[in-house]
């Protein structure tokens, strides 16, 4: 692990320069105005609060963007994370989720070790895009209550919008200035988003706007100059107990981080040329989840966001990140007084339309034009499965629906029957064979597929003789050879003749087997034209 590390290090600063040295600088400053609004908002929507944010970026940025798999990744908080913390805030608390982030450190960095990185290739497409939609619809839902400063009970963000039954009264200063940051995020020029953010522009003209005018809206509120703050997870409180109960969040948490970081760098490297070390990035995460809890900060992973930000604006190697996490820490330290004063409304915009592009719409477009209606179910389960339940058990439901679906469309076999057309064969016309057929099987044969074959099968049995092509059958299994050897009993009693051609060398191995314990053993020929030959000669 430590001679792949050292070799990705040597491969990315050799012929390093004082040129790429600027554009790192550069790159490390624009991803550092992209990250601000948003660590200060996720760490806000994760039921922590925004200091919690802005140490998680520092932190992850010095730490998983020097251990990186990757140069180009940029890891700190994400909404789909926040999503997953505040339920276990709002069960276990700040302390509890600070447990489970060192938990979920501890799982990321085994995963690594253990070469694990290629595990989320296992999860279809629908399903990853069906709990990002799950995740960002959460999201949403859990900004509500800043957004139109209101106040709501309830656990989930999803018990928090039934809860509003009982009434809903928005406040007015908070939703107009709520409604004015959303607009100008909405119709924000977007040649002037490559120049200076316009999240962080919508934040620092409503700041500004609360402090001049003295709304009286919610704040952020104290944010501290130090890395450590008070709540912070010491290693005395860990206990078993604490462990056990912490450990299934803590599994959801390394889940989402896994899958993050990895979509994340194959994202990234398609747009640079140089492949993630998936693993590598793995044991970054999970060192980076591990130390993250001792400062008092909340799980990080890599963010395609501020990832493609860093790639977009010239990052050149791993050294953009820890830049990046060096101006938020100066930011914090020189702004922090002013910081404490953004609206949480201002941050409920951001992320409300953070929560609207993180749907992959090209996707969710694509899917529902070509009507594909097995991947839409996936995805609409999988959405609907994030929402009520937890990303874990979304995930879950989400692959065992898939390999269901997998599974009953490889049942769908191609069964064709045919007359013997001595014709087509360039053989003389003759009425051998005449009341023979030639059965074409395409499809895996297996306990799913097996009643379909019996019926074909059946109406096959009063034919002279039947010549089976298995060409286009890649496998069977024990319940499908079954109803061969059903069939050839049968067979036998009408004294039906049997030719089986083209077959792989898997399935013959199996048809072999059954036909060493049978009396009637069919006929084998290489192709369906050796069989028909044959047959047109013996006749």
């Amino acid at each position: 692990m430590i001679k792949r590390y050292m070799n990705l290090l040597q491969q990315e600063f050799r012929h390093y320069s004082k040129g790429k040295l600027q554009k790192d600088l550069l790159s490390g400053l624009t991803v550092a105005a992209v990250a601000l609004p948003l660590a200060l908002a996720f760490g806000v929507s994760s039921g922590a609060d925004a200091a919690a944010g802005m140490i998680t970026a520092i932190i992850a940025g010095l730490v998983i963007g020097t251990l990186s798999g990757g140069f180009y990744q940029i890891s700190g908080p994400t909404g789909a994370m926040a999503a997953i913390l505040t339920g276990i805030i709002a069960s276990q608390g700040l302390a509890g989720v600070l447990v489970a982030t060192f938990i979920a450190g501890i799982i990321l960095l085994i995963a690594g070790l253990f070469k694990l990185g290629s595990l989320t290739s296992f999860i279809p497409s629908p399903v990853i895009t069906g709990f990002t939609s799950g995740i960002a619809i959460i999201i949403a839902l859990g900004q509500i209550d800043n957004f139109f400063g209101t106040s709501s009970s309830g656990d989930s963000a999803l018990a928090k919008l039934i809860s509003y039954r009982s009434g809903f009264s928005p406040d007015l200063p908070t939703l107009i200035l709520g409604i004015i940051v959303l607009l100008l995020l909405i119709f924000y020029p977007k040649k002037w988003n490559q120049i200076l953010p316009a999240s962080l522009v919508a934040i620092i003209l409503a700041t500004f706007a609360s402090i001049i005018f003295n709304l009286p809206v919610a704040k952020v509120g104290k944010i501290p100059t130090s890395l450590l703050t008070s709540e912070r997870l010491h290693l005395a409180t860990l206990n078993l107990s604490l462990v056990k109960q912490l450990f299934l969040p803590a599994v959801s948490i390394a889940m989402l981080g896994m899958i993050e970081s990895l979509l994340c760098g194959a994202s990234a490297g398609r747009m640079t040329g140089k492949d993630l070390d998936s693993n590598q990035e793995l044991i970054a995460q999970g060192i980076g989840n591990m130390i993250l809890p001792f400062f008092g900060g909340i799980p990080a992973t890599a963010a395609i966001a501020r990832t493609s930000v860093a790639i977009k604006s010239g990052a050149q190697t791993r050294l953009a990140g820890i830049f990046h996490a060096l101006f938020l820490f100066l930011s914090m330290i020189i702004f922090a007084p002013i910081m404490s004063q953004i609206p949480m409304a201002a941050l409920a915009s951001v992320l409300l339309i953070t929560s609207w592009r993180m749907h992959e719409w090209t996707t969710i477009k694509t899917m529902i034009k070509q009507k594909n209606r097995t991947a839409i179910l996936l995805f609409v389960v999988t959405m609907l499965s994030t929402i009520i339940f937890d990303l874990s058990i979304a995930i879950v439901i989400g692959v065992i629906c898939g390999c269901i679906f997998f599974i009953a469309k490889s049942a769908r076999i191609s069964i064709i029957t045919e007359e013997i057309d001595w014709t087509r064969m360039d053989l003389p016309h003759s009425e051998a064979g005449s009341d023979w057929a030639v059965i074409y099987i395409t499809g895996p044969l297996f306990f799913m597929s097996a009643n379909q074959l019996k019926r074909e099968l059946d109406l096959a049995i009063d034919k002279e003789g039947i010549i089976f092509s298995l060409r286009g059958v890649p496998s069977i299994d024990l319940t499908a050879r079954d109803t061969f050897a059903d069939y050839f009993s049968v067979a036998a009693l009408n004294n039906q003749k049997l030719i089986f051609t083209s077959m792989q060398p898997e399935v013959e191995k199996q048809f072999q087997q059954l036909w060493d314990k049978q009396a009637h053993c069919p006929i084998q020929h290489p192709t369906v034209a050796h069989a028909l030959h044959a047959l047109h000669q013996a006749y």
